[in-house]
């Protein structure tokens, strides 16, 4: 005989972290607690085993307790209790609860209990056994990493409560493009950290952590575990382009987007601080804390203000000011003098942080292309003024214009965290719990670190025609430094083994970018490695689709629509076999005749579940839907069909094509310089330099020289474009970029539009990575009706002045090649001897190119070109070049 039954953990009242031995008993003996983490791009599959003995004389209750992170999802629990296998399976709740009810009466039951911690809920589960029972517990739950601060951190929650003989702990972590970092944090002590082994390569790391019996005691002589604590993987990825990574496998895709070396926006912040009576002592001390070391991180470029509130509404400045350390100095005294009373009147000091922002926004005062957004700090419920939670939402969706955000921090459990994430993600912001103890500054501080640095506003995702479906979010409002936007879908079939995406995003500057990947590719590389989760892409869609379902479903306008979304989410959650809000995990013998329940209760103080992450707004934060499909700006249309064709164009060793258009001419030359120099393409107010790289080694006695690096640098919008064969957009600064946009396409090319009237397009070329001579270099086009001032120079700028410089042909005759004719240039007023032949241009075919016929000039354009070409070294990237 054995029975199950339900329970619940108690919350502590001073709100500390629940803690619950993993294995509960009087008298038994534990063989083996295993946890083994599997995390393959970015999506982890976690499986806790624990085998225990009831070792006692009598029949007894034994416990199996594991601690999950509150944004995974339980996908199964099985458990043999001597010889008798319960097998789990994920129905829809009602369906479930029918079932279970039939077994009801004879007790037997499990249950998730969210207890009151930061990041944890607790999988609980009791089982009545006889003496010298066997049972083996697993559970299994799933998650997908959220990068914040530049990483991604997977946590297990350690606590045995007893020694084990075997105990072991593996994480196995393979990303496709590589992993530039890892590491492990944990609270278990020093002694256990030096137990941890790490070993990782370019794309793999495994993570394990083994102490025998000895090293788990307290002390030498101890019967006391000393293992209680959290143990964490931190790591982040290898991004070889801001165009971002595409995945497919398994007939879905994931396209992650964390762009780096952006300068931030300018930001507009109001921040909204509840000072009632109930905020008195630690909550208002911590919030004060917190609000120095904020305040100190604005500068001269944001601009700020602060309201505080109770049952009136007060602010420190009625004007947005800028971050001056003036300002900044009388905000900070300001904050200090705070004394918490009163009551809670959220509504109004909502309401008077949209007016600031509006009223900033109509009379000019804020960058059109700044971030602005309303910080909302509160540890209670609306007591004063208008107190309907539903209204309070309405009236601040109606007032919130769509370039603004709403962040809410809800400060302990006496505030309703619903109402505050509901209000949130409607207005293109995230909620979060702040609990109320003693490093509430820090995890304010941590909070506002994730949206202190905005890049990008307006990001898109999309896809060609025909593609994709069932695509997850793919219009996000904002992007954050050190968080990463993802989106998800199907792959539909195709004759096509590639899938391409296009990202257009605005900052100081508009972008595009455009990335690609093989459809079967990183399945066959799933399939040779021992420890990866090949179903991740599969599980990753249905996990994303899901959150943002739920999400939908706290804003659904009427119930039909709620009913609607609740059957999608029900659907998908049984069909990837996910433990939700909406579904239960049934546990069953194999006959039937015995059956447990693992339920997901919700408490509305608590909030059940999460939208989404730190990138942007979710899908129903008011912003409209975006097709899939893509249809390129006006001004992409230079590199995603036939690009012009009269072009200046420096490729290969490095080879210059200038065309002459008075007399249709195509000429060439070579310059023969020495690795690590820069040349001057073009100095104007735009600034076109390309730095020198030589080939492995010599090639009949000649050490050929390409084009490593390229920078564009615009100087009236202060843009810096620095394109190398790395990276392919490594750095972009800027800071008031009104007239420029960049198309990045992945692995290809860069193309820069300024005012409409000047194009630049830099072309990567790869070469085998073995190859024992040549290098991955770059090619530069610039297009011949750039307009540029009267005074532009450069190796190919001059050519761009008028009048443009008379050419004359003659006395065409046989060359010593037979096939290169030979001749006398006039130009400049010198008699140049040249050699009719061609050159390549690669912008139609990056393979093989496309010949170009040309006058070529000797001696590195001497005669042809202004001066000398030593002339034209210039010291920096971003250098002009000195009068001629």
């Amino acid at each position: 005989f054995f029975l199950i039954t339900y329970h619940w953990a108690g919350f502590e009242s001073n709100h500390k972290t629940f803690s619950v031995q993993a294995i509960r008993g009087d008298d038994i003996t534990v063989k083996s607690y295993k946890v083994e983490s599997r995390i393959t791009s970015r999506f982890a599959h976690t499986t806790v085993r624990s085998s225990v003995v009831n070792s006692g004389s009598k029949a007894q209750s034994i416990g199996f307790n594991v601690q999950i992170p509150k944004r995974a999802f339980i996908t199964n629990f099985t458990m043999n209790v001597n010889g008798i296998t319960f097998m789990g399976s994920v129905k829809e709740k009602t369906v479930a609860r029918n079932l279970y009810a039939q077994a009801r009466a004879r007790g037997k039951a499990a249950g998730i209990v969210r207890a009151n911690s930061q990041d944890m809920e607790t999988f609980k589960t009791d089982v009545h056994v006889p003496p010298g029972s066997n049972i083996e517990f697993e559970l299994h739950y799933q998650e997908m990493m959220h990068r914040k601060l530049g990483v991604y951190e997977h946590s297990l929650y350690l606590q045995p409560g007893r020694l084990v003989p075997q105990f072991q702990v593996d994480v196995y972590i393979y990303e496709p493009k590589g992993i530039s970092t890892v590491r492990t944090t944990n609270t278990l002590g020093e002694e256990l950290t030096q137990l941890i082994k790490l070993t990782s390569s370019k794309d793999k790391a495994h993570i394990v952590f083994k102490p025998n019996l000895q090293q788990q005691r307290k002390c030498d002589n101890c019967t006391g575990s000393a293992i209680d604590g959290v143990f964490s993987v931190q790591y982040d990825v290898t991004r070889d382009s801001n165009a971002g990574e595409l995945q497919v496998s398994d007939g879905h895709f994931v396209q992650f987007f964390a762009p780096a070396n952006l300068s931030p926006l300018p930001k507009n912040i109001v921040f909204v601080i509840d000072v009632s009576g109930s905020m008195w002592g630690v909550k208002m001390k911590q919030t004060v804390e917190a609000m120095q070391a904020i305040l100190d991180d604005l500068t001269i470029d944001d601009h700020f203000s602060i309201i505080d509130f109770n049952h009136n509404v007060r602010c420190w400045s009625e004007e947005l000011v800028s971050g001056s350390s003036i300002q900044i100095a009388d905000a900070k005294k300001y904050i200090r003098n705070i004394k918490p009373n009163g009551g809670t009147n959220i509504n109004e000091a909502l309401m008077r942080a949209v007016q600031m922002l509006v009223r900033a926004s109509n009379q000019g005062l804020i960058d059109p292309r700044s971030v602005s957004m309303i910080i909302l700090v509160s540890d209670g419920d609306p007591t004063v003024g208008e107190i309907k939670l539903s209204t309070i939402q309405k009236n601040v969706k109606r007032v919130m214009r769509e370039e603004f955000s709403l962040f809410s921090l809800g400060i302990g459990f006496d505030v309703d965290y619903d109402f505050l994430e509901r209000i949130a993600m409607e207005n293109r912001g995230v909620a979060q719990r702040i609990y109320a103890n003693h490093d509430a500054a820090d995890q304010l501080r941590a909070f506002y670190s994730q949206v202190s640095s905005p890049l990008l506003r307006r990001i898109t995702v999309q896809f060609p025609e025909d593609t994709v479906s069932d695509v997850t979010q793919n219009r996000f409002d904002k992007y954050f430094d050190g968080s990463e936007l993802v989106v998800a879908g199907k792959v539909l079939p195709s004759d096509s083994n590639t899938l391409t995406s296009l990202t257009t995003a605005s900052a100081r500057l508009d972008i595009t970018l455009e990335t690609d990947a093989d459809t079967a590719e990183l399945d066959t590389e799933l399939a040779k490695q021992q420890h990866s989760f090949t179903g991740f892409a599969r599980q990753m869609w249905a996990y994303i689709t899901i959150k943002q379902l739920i999400s939908e479903r706290s804003l659904a306008p009427t119930a039909v629509k709620k009913r609607k979304i609740t059957q999608r989410i029900m659907a998908l959650a049984v069909e990837h076999q996910f433990v939700t809000p909406l579904t239960a995990l049934l546990v069953e013998s194999e006959d039937a005749t015995e059956r447990l329940l693992a339920d997901s209760p919700k408490d509305p103080k608590h909030g059940c579940c999460s939208g989404g992450g730190m990138g942007g707004g979710s899908a129903t934060s008011g912003l409209l839907p975006v097709p899939v499909v893509y249809q390129p700006p006006p001004w992409v249309q230079m590199t995603t069909t036939a690009p012009p064709s009269q072009v200046a164009k420096v490729d290969n060793d490095p080879h210059f094509i200038i065309h002459l258009r008075r007399s249709d001419t195509n000429v060439c030359f070579n310059i023969d310089s020495k690795p690590g120099h820069i040349l001057n393409l073009v100095s104007d107010s735009l600034v076109v330099n390309g730095q020198l790289i030589s080939s492995k080694k010599m090639k009949k006695n000649k050490l050929n020289t390409y084009f490593g690096v390229i920078s564009v640098y615009y100087q009236p919008d202060g843009v810096s474009v620095t394109v190398g064969t790395d990276s392919i957009a490594d750095f972009v600064s800027c800071s008031s970029c009104f007239s420029v946009r960049i198309s990045i396409v992945k692995n290809s090319h860069v193309s820069i539009v300024i005012n409409n009237n000047i194009q630049v397009m830099v072309l990567l070329h790869r070469v085998w990575k073995k190859n024992p001579v040549s290098v991955d270099f770059l090619g530069i086009y610039i297009a011949n009706d750039n307009q540029y001032s009267p005074l532009v120079h450069g190796l190919i700028g001059q050519f761009s002045r008028d009048p443009e410089p008379d050419v004359s042909v003659s006395d065409v005759h046989e060359g010593v090649d037979p096939l290169k004719r030979e001749a006398t240039m006039e130009v400049k007023g010198n008699r140049l001897h040249v050699t009719r032949g061609w050159q390549k241009d690669y912008r139609t075919d990056k393979t093989h190119g496309s010949n170009v016929d040309c006058w070529f000039i000797h001696n590195s354009g001497k005669g042809f070109i202004d001066g000398h070409y030593t002339d034209y070294i210039v010291p920096n990237l971003n250098s002009f070049l000195p009068t001629l």
